[in-house]
């Protein structure tokens, strides 16, 4: 019975089916922002009954994969994605009252994440973003010293050339965000090469009035944000590709080998993986013993020479 629950949750046929059904549930919460469906509606109570059978659904899929777990269930909960699904599941069933409608209906928005549980390649993709949290962190703080640097330098150099966006330590740090993301930076640079009266518009002027003293800076401007574009875009995007790249690379492996260990407890063989692993290791125990007798052989050997040069 055990054996048969394995082998049905393990199908492709039963993962396609709740994978379907994932989808479903999505389209139907999307359905259910339009006034058309809402609650009091016949077409939303049809999304609602469909939206119970999907849950229930759902909750039998959790006890067929805790039943083929056999007589350790626990063994369930053992897997992260496992854990994700439950608790999903777990938050659809809270009692919410209408006061609280919309929170159960972004609870039943989280059962298209459950696609990321059946999807290996998805699992992929969360396990390297989760991986490379730490190193991110590290990266993230320098991009923040980065922003730092750069928000203080461009604050003392044109605050008063141009206050609205860099007249203190804040609006300069935002200024710096919009120039890092490409967009518009050419009119924010123009600003501070030019000068604010042949850059500015008659709001900005007077947003600005008895603060602002027109000041082009060409040279100052052209280094302040080339460099910082360089540093920021060119180069710190790129460390926070090749860390999730790597982390990416580490993932794939333990999924394989995870994937592995599941064949082979299921299964009850080894692999063609296992058994060159296997002969590897006995040829590595084999060539160490054949050492281990030529050594002895050669001491014996000199022993015997000792013994017929100088006989007692």
């Amino acid at each position: 019975m055990v054996e048969n629950l394995k082998r049905l949750t393990s199908s492709t046929g039963f993962n396609n089916f709740i994978l379907a059904l994932i989808v479903a549930s999505g389209i139907l919460v999307g359905f259910e922002t339009y006034p058309a469906f809402a609650d009091g509606t016949p077409a939303g109570q049809i999304i609602n009954f469909l939206q119970y059978v999907i849950l229930w659904v759902f909750v039998g899929e959790i006890i067929l994969r805790i039943a083929a777990c056999g007589s350790r269930p626990w063994d369930y909960f053992r897997r992260g994605w496992n854990v994700f699904d439950f608790v999903i599941i777990v938050i659809c069933f809270l009692p919410l009252n209408t006061q609280f409608a919309t929170v159960f209906r972004l609870a039943r928005l989280l059962r298209t994440l459950r696609m990321v549980t059946i999807l290996p390649r998805l699992q992929v993709l969360v396990g390297a973003l989760l991986k490379s949290i730490p190193s991110l962190g590290y990266i993230g703080l320098l991009l923040g010293l980065h922003f730092y640097v750069y928000a203080v330098a461009g604050t003392f150099l044109f605050r008063t050339n141009d206050p609205v966006r860099f007249g203190s330590l804040h609006h300069s740090t935002l200024t710096l965000f919009q120039v890092l993301t490409l967009e518009g930076w050419n009119d924010i640079l123009a600003t501070q090469y030019n000068g604010s009266d042949a850059e500015y518009s008659d709001s900005w002027k007077e947003m600005s009035e008895g603060r602002r003293v027109s000041k082009g800076q060409p040279l100052t401007a052209a280094i302040y944000f080339v460099s910082f574009i360089m540093l920021g875009t060119m180069i710190m995007l790129n460390l926070f590709t090749g860390v999730i790249i790597s982390s990416m690379e580490e993932a794939q492996t333990e999924t394989k080998e995870e994937t592995r260990q599941q064949h082979l407890k299921q299964r009850g063989f080894t692999t063609l993986h296992d058994d060159l692993a296997t002969l590897g290791a006995k040829l590595h125990e084999i060539t160490e013993r054949i050492k281990g007798l030529e050594l002895k052989e050669e001491e014996h050997e000199r022993e015997r020479e000792r013994e017929e040069a100088f006989p007692a």
